[in-house]
C-alpha cells in the first residue's frame, strides 16, 4: 500500500489554501492511499478533511502516470457534505473518455451533479432544476482539458475551458451538494475518464478564476 503526498508548488508561488473560501482540495498526486494501484482514499488538502473515499475495491479507481482513472463502474464518496448555497468556483483538470457521465455529484440526495452531456454540453443540476452550458463553435471537450466553472450572485454560471471563457451560460440557484467524484445519486452514471485535480470555493472573483487556470495549466 502506498500514500502519495506531493509538495509541488504552482507557477507563481499560489495556492488553494491561500484563499478563506476554499471547501475542498483533491491535489494532483497528493494524499492518495492506494494498494495494487487500485484508490481507497483521495484526501482533501484544505481544512475540512472532506476526504474521499472508496471501501468497495470492485469500486475503486486506479492511480497511475499522474492520474486517477475511472472506468464507469468506480467512483469516490464522503461521509461529509460540502454545500455551496451561493457563489462558487470549481476547477478541474480531466480528461473525459466518453460522455454522459458525472465528475462530482451528490450520492445520496437526487438532482445534485455536474455532467459531461456530450462533447460539447456540460450540465450542471440542483433540486431546482437543470442548466447546461454550450462551448463556443468549434470547441469540444478533448484530451486532457482544465476547466473553472463559476456561479454568481445572480445564479449565472459560466465556464472557462483551456483558460478561454464560453460565450454561453447557464441559470440555476440553490444548493448544489457534493459528496462524491464520479457519481450521482443512487450509484448511477458514473465517470468514465482520468481526473487530475479538483478544487472547490464557495466564493467567485476575476482574480481566483485567474490564479486557478494559471495553476491548471501549469500541472
Amino acid at each position: 500500500m502506498g500514500v502519495y503526498i506531493n509538495s509541488y508548488i504552482y507557477s507563481g508561488g499560489w495556492l488553494p489554501t491561500d484563499e478563506a473560501s476554499l471547501e475542498a482540495w483533491y491535489k494532483k498526486d497528493t494524499g492518495i492511499t492506494e494498494s495494487g494501484g487500485a484508490v481507497s482514499k483521495w484526501e482533501d488538502q484544505s481544512s475540512n478533511s472532506i476526504d474521499m473515499k472508496q471501501l468497495s475495491l470492485s469500486e475503486q479507481p486506479t492511480y497511475g502516470s499522474n492520474v486517477i482513472t475511472f472506468d464507469g463502474t468506480q467512483n469516490l464518496e464522503s461521509t461529509g457534505q460540502i454545500t455551496l448555497t451561493g457563489d462558487f468556483t470549481i476547477g478541474f483538470l480531466i480528461n473525459i473518455t466518453t460522455f454522459g457521465d458525472t465528475l462530482l455529484g451528490d450520492n445520496n440526495t437526487n438532482n445534485n451533479l455536474i455532467k459531461f452531456m456530450d462533447n460539447t454540453t456540460i450540465r450542471f443540476k440542483t433540486a431546482n432544476g437543470v442548466t447546461d452550458i454550450n462551448l463556443d463553435t468549434g470547441t469540444t471537450f478533448s484530451g486532457n482539458d482544465y476547466m473553472v466553472l463559476t456561479r454568481d450572485s445572480s445564479n449565472v454560471l459560466h465556464l472557462w475551458l483551456n483558460g478561454v471563457l464560453q460565450v454561453d451560460t447557464g441559470t440555476k440557484g440553490a444548493a448544489a451538494l457534493i459528496d462524491s467524484i464520479g457519481v450521482r445519486a443512487t450509484d448511477i452514471d458514473m465517470f468514465r475518464g482520468t481526473i487530475t485535480e479538483i478544487q472547490i470555493f464557495n466564493s467567485k472573483s476575476t482574480a481566483l478564476t485567474t490564479n486557478i487556470n494559471t495553476a491548471l495549466a501549469a500541472l
